[in-house]
């Protein structure tokens, strides 16, 4: 697929990186030469210097055959202007946005064909917000990720060195919790994954991935005892646009703290929320942390636009005592230095983002994309077309279809109800399934099996 970029960024490069690996053509946009020479020197693809929303910047990045175009730089309106342009000038047939400033997302009739033609938008912002917010509601989780409109949800636990799962086999915690529909759809043990069966033992340290409905997933967890005691304090650091999201989303239910070292963002926040104490302080002071009871904190989210702010903010918190914490890291490379040591959680918002990206680049029916291991391997959920002759999966039974290494069903949607997998189950057409694919150069061989044969009508 011929895919332009527009902005150079961390977002950006993420993606870039994540689609040229995947044999797509290529061309990022930026007006920083030095960040394009960065980009080229790292991965195969071209580049063009200029301002993003310029006619001739596009054409010259080859707009005109383009067939997808990807606006990603800092600035929301370059990315709306720039859209405008490939759909006026050069038809261009999928254009995505970033849009992070919340007055462009209300709900009201802005982006459409005939006002800002973009097919899609991506709030780096909200994504990162409802992530947070759904492990805030599962307390323990690693990540918590939603398919087919939140009917099916697959949550990572990691395996403690005191709880029900260290040392137990697959089967013996299904004897356990024979009451409960769910499925272990892979296990990273010392980081490589595990198809398991039901001899395979879980160690501690672990990495857990559990798939069920989502009406049963609460039990699950409450049986595996990850949800010991409810949260009830949370303090945030940063009121910028996550920040503020997050402590608006949850002020009505739970006990929110908001620090905020910039005194204008901390009186606008102060103005806005109703039930959230806010406070104009330093997130690294430790004085602060301590007379506003950190210890007390069951979540402590450090949100403020510095990693490193972040990252010691976090440190900090846990050492006075704050029961979790999770903090929001841009820098891949700070990612695997920080998580599973002091900090429990290391968000990413570019993971967060290429998911969503991801969604509208894949071929065949694939309808959600969700990144895992900091983009090693992939979680899709696609939907079986055709009939027995012109589809790969319709009409065979799980253990028949051909799957690449290390990937797995974890789950099937079937007209509202949701199906834990077992290998004499026959694929219907219309059926979403739920993948696991362990290492991302099997994509495309996935990817396959759910395109129709071009005969079929």
């Amino acid at each position: 697929m011929k895919i332009i970029i527009l902005g150079a960024g961390q977002v950006g490069t993420s993606v870039a990186s994540n689609l040229v690996k995947e044999n797509n053509d290529i061309t990022v946009v930026d007006n920083n030469p030095s960040a394009l020479q960065a980009i080229s020197e790292r991965f195969d693809l071209r580049t063009v210097t200029g301002i993003a929303s310029h006619p001739s910047v596009l054409e010259k990045a080859g707009a005109m055959d383009a067939e997808m175009i990807l606006a990603v730089t800092n600035c929301d309106e370059v990315n709306m202007i720039a859209c405008q342009v490939a759909y006026t000038l050069f038809h261009t047939p999928t254009k995505i946005a970033r849009i992070r400033e919340i007055e462009y997302l209300k709900n009201h009739p802005l982006f459409a064909q005939e006002a800002l033609p973009v097919d899609v938008l991506i709030s780096p912002d909200r994504l990162v917000t409802e992530q947070i917010k759904k492990l805030i509601k599962h307390p323990g989780a690693l990540q918590v990720l939603d398919f087919a409109d939140g009917k099916v949800q697959m949550v990572v636990i990691r395996a403690s060195y005191s709880g029900v799962l260290k040392d137990c086999s697959v089967r013996n915690l299904k004897e356990k919790l024979k009451n409960i529909e769910y499925k272990i759809a892979i296990i990273y043990s010392g980081g490589k994954p595990i198809i398991p069966n039901g001899d395979t033992v879980i160690k501690a340290e672990d990495e857990v991935f559990f798939v069920s409905s989502q009406k049963s997933m609460n039990k699950l967890l409450q049986q595996i005892r990850i949800q010991d005691k409810p949260l009830k304090n949370i303090m945030i650091a940063g009121g910028g646009n996550i920040g503020f999201r997050l402590a608006k989303s949850l002020e009505n239910e739970y006990n929110i703290k908001l620090l905020e070292l910039d005194q204008k963002k901390a009186t606008n926040a102060s103005e806005k929320l109703k039930n959230t104490i806010v406070l104009n302080g330093d997130a690294t002071d430790e004085e602060l942390l301590s007379e506003e009871n950190i210890d007390t904190s069951d979540v402590f989210c450090a949100l403020t636009n510095a990693d490193e702010v972040n990252i010691i903010s976090s440190m900090l918190a846990k050492r006075l005592g704050a029961r979790k914490v999770m903090a929001l890291i841009n820098r891949a490379a700070y990612v695997d230095l920080v998580q599973s040591n002091t900090i429990d959680i290391a968000i990413s918002p570019q993971q967060a983002t290429i998911g969503s990206l991801l969604a509208h680049v894949r071929k065949g029916d694939v309808v959600v994309v969700h990144s895992l291991r900091r983009g090693a391997a992939e979680a899709i959920e696609a939907i079986a077309h055709g009939d027995e002759s012109s589809s790969k999966v319709v009409g065979k039974r799980i253990q028949d279809i051909e799957l690449p290494e290390g990937t797995t069903i974890a789950a099937i949607v079937r007209g509202g109800n949701v199906l834990m997998v077992e290998k004499k189950i026959i694929i219907e057409a219309n059926d979403h399934l739920i993948l696991i694919v362990s290492n991302k150069k099997h994509v495309a061989k996935v990817e396959s099996l759910f395109q129709v044969d071009i005969t079929f009508l």
